[in-house]
This record gives C-alpha cells, structure tokens and sequence, in this order.
C-alpha cells in the first residue's frame, strides 16, 4: 500500500532517528512516504531532515523557521494537505517503534469511512488500559532491547491477528479526504493539547467507524515532547518513572485547551475504556448570575454559549484582560450585562453568594442532566433554577472546522 507517515517534531532528534530507523527496516513491501515537520528546533533536526531528503526520495520535511513553535495542531495539518502525497495518512509520534507487519494490518482493514489505530506496546510509565500492552523494553533509544521485543512479539502476534476493537488513538491511519472532509484539526488548540479529542469527536459524529488492530502494534516510549520534556529514567530497582513533572508550558497549554473545549462542546473529554469517543448533546446554554465575582466569572464562562452578569463593566475588563490571549473566540459575544434578553435554548440562574461545590458538580452534568429530563418546562436543583425552551441540539454543528468559527459563535 502506498501510505505518507506525519511526524512533527521539536527538539525530539534521537526519537525521530530511532522512529525512522524502525520505519524503513519493518515497513515490508509497502511505499511509506515519511513528512517531518522540524517546529523551531535547535537540537540538529532539521540539519538531520535536510540530510535524510538527499538520501532518500521518500522523505519530505517542512521547518517553521520561529520565533515561537506552531505546534502539531498546525504542523499536522500542513504535512498532510501540503507535504503528502499519498491517499492514506496516519498520524504517527517520534517516539514510536514500527512493528513487524503493523502496514499489513493497516491494508488489510482500512476502508472508506473508517480509521484505523495501531495498538500501543509501552513501559510502564503511565497506568495500565484495556486498549494497550504495558511491556518493558526500553524506555530511552540508548537502552532499547529491539531482538527481545521482536522475540516476544512474534509469538504473541500470532493470538492477535484476528482481534479487533473500536477506538482510537495515534497512531492512526486514515484517508486523507475523510480528514479534509471536516477540515482537519481545529486550530483553538494550538499548539497542542485536546486537538485529538476534539477531531476524535468530530470524525464520529461524521460516521466515521474506527478500527484499533490488535495484530498490527507500535512500541511507544510515550510524551517525549513538550510534555515530559526531560524524557525517563529506571532507579537501581529497575522501575520506571519520567524524569521530571509535566512542564510548565505544557501545564499552561493544556489548562486552556482544556477550557476551550468545554467551550466548544460543553463538557469535558469522554470515551469508553478503548478510547472510543462519547459525544454528548450540545445544548444552547445560557447562564445568569446575580451577585457574580470575578471567581465566578472565570470558572462558569466556558460551561455556557452566554453568561448574564450584574457588575458587567467592572467584572469583564478584568477577565477580558486575563482571557483574551487564551482564546480564539469572542467573549464581548459570550458575556452579557444581567439586564439584557436572555434568548437561550435551556436558561439557568444562580445566585452567586449561594453558589457551591455541588452546583458546579450539576453544571457540569448539564448535557446529561437536560438529556435526562427530556421535556420542556422548569425546575429547580440545588441552588439552580433550570428553565428549558428548546431541546435542540448542535453537536452536529461542530463537525466541519471553518475558518474563525469560533468568532461567530
């Protein structure tokens, strides 16, 4: 099969040597086209990129030449519709292994409409899933013990050639018209963090059927980028552990795409124990609060499409000031003085000076809560008075990404 592999990376240069290496000695008799995107390194990878197209045809690589990195929420996007020239992708980490046979399995089960997820082998360094192998065969390229895992996984291949699961995850191959079809990854989440729930969800609600191969497997030594930026270590023991705590750039991303997509979909990131997406309704609501604070302000802003608020001048300078730059969508279009019309689908009204844990607990719950009642009409839990006029929901909404939607919401 002809299939295009999309790699960015930044400052990851001995996991993408390693990621290639792995790549080309296992990809069979397929045409695997590698695209690199080099985001502002200075640890050699795009010196590196440069050398491999002159050796090899089938590698493309593209550099963001700075200041700030773009981040693979972008960097993605412009591999596939700018470097790929293959009609199958697959959306693949530098710090994977390929496994013998995983392109077979990918051939094999790749069909209009679906996508396609390898199955991850990984040490121990998170907690254990369903939809994963917790093995221990290295957790740095310097130490990895290739022959034992090719070993043991020759004979465990062959009771998982057949197994097959819904969910999904990287890496996953897909075709590339599927991807533009919605218009690939949202740029709200750049540089990273919450752009794989957010399509996961979206190519679902597009009818797209996912597909994770048992018999086709990568091994993954996991968030070697920003996230756990320092890499792992084994004590004398022989546990494994990251060498550091998450960094703070990843922290601080994470945090606002994480409120970001509560914006947009109206809860946070659901799915099964294989990964598999649950999508909620989407409900247009709004929220009213007397007696509000700058607190309140902040934490119940995203859980709604309009917030209705007393001290409206003073409150929204402030958090306008703190916010803007953490979003792309319009808060003068999200926030509301108490005394305008309130138009909203479902409308609920707090009072803040009686506001608590619990009542946070239901906001969140709202879409389950609506979905639930499932008629017109009022009532009241805790200390939330709930008015529902409409039942309609907008989840489908969501599903192609348009230029600056986000504004217009």
């Amino acid at each position: 099969m002809k299939i295009s592999f999309i790699q960015p990376g930044r400052n990851n240069l001995k996991y993408l040597k390693w990621s290639y290496d792995s790549i080309r000695k296992n990809q069979g008799n397929h045409e695997v086209e590698i695209c690199v995107a080099d985001d502002f390194s200075n640890d050699g990878t795009w010196d590196w990129c440069q050398s491999m197209m002159a050796k090899d045809a089938s590698f493309k690589a593209l550099r963001n030449e700075g200041p700030t990195r773009l981040g693979h929420t972008i960097l993605y996007d412009k591999l596939v519709n700018e470097l790929a020239s293959h009609e199958v992708c697959m959306i693949y980490h530098a710090d994977m292994y390929l496994m013998p046979g995983a392109i077979d399995q990918i051939e094999h089960k790749l069909k209009d409409k679906t996508i396609v997820s390898l199955t991850r082998i990984e040490p121990p360094l998170h907690p254990p899933g369903p939809e994963k192998i917790l093995m221990d065969f290295g957790i740095e390229p310097e130490e990895f013990k290739e022959q034992e895992l090719l070993d043991w996984f020759k004979d465990t291949r062959l009771t998982q050639l057949t197994k097959m699961t819904e969910g999904i995850f990287a890496p996953w191959a897909f075709y590339k018209k599927d991807f533009q079809e919605i218009g690939g990854h949202d740029p709200l989440y750049a540089p990273q963090s919450k752009e794989d729930s957010d399509i996961f969800n979206r190519f679902q609600l597009n009818g797209i059927k996912f597909i994770q191969t048992w018999g086709g497997c990568v091994y993954h030594m996991t968030c070697r980028g920003s996230r756990f930026a320092d890499g792992a270590q084994r004590n004398p023991d022989g546990q494994v552990f990251m060498k550091n705590r998450e960094t703070d750039e990843w922290l601080r991303q994470n945090e606002k795409s994480t409120r970001n997509f509560i914006r947009k979909w109206g809860h946070f990131v659901m799915h099964d124990p294989y990964l598999k997406p649950i999508v909620p309704p989407k409900y247009g609501i709004g929220i009213t609060i007397n007696n509000c604070t700058g607190q309140l302000l902040e934490l119940l802003e995203p859980w709604c499409d309009r917030i209705y608020i007393d001290n409206f001048t003073r409150l929204t300078n402030e958090y306008f000031q703190i916010e803007k730059n953490n979003t792309s969508y319009d808060l003068s279009s999200r926030c509301f003085d108490i005394q305008s019309e309130v138009l909203d689908n479902i409308s609920i009204r707090i009072d803040g000076a009686s506001f608590n844990n619990d009542d946070f607990t239901y906001i969140r719950q709202l879409p389950q809560i609506i979905k639930d009642s499932g008629k017109i009409g009022s009532f009241e839990l805790g200390n939330l008075e709930i008015n529902i006029n409409s039942l309609e929901t907008y989840e489908n909404n969501l599903i192609i990404n348009k230029e600056k939607q986000h504004d217009k919401n």
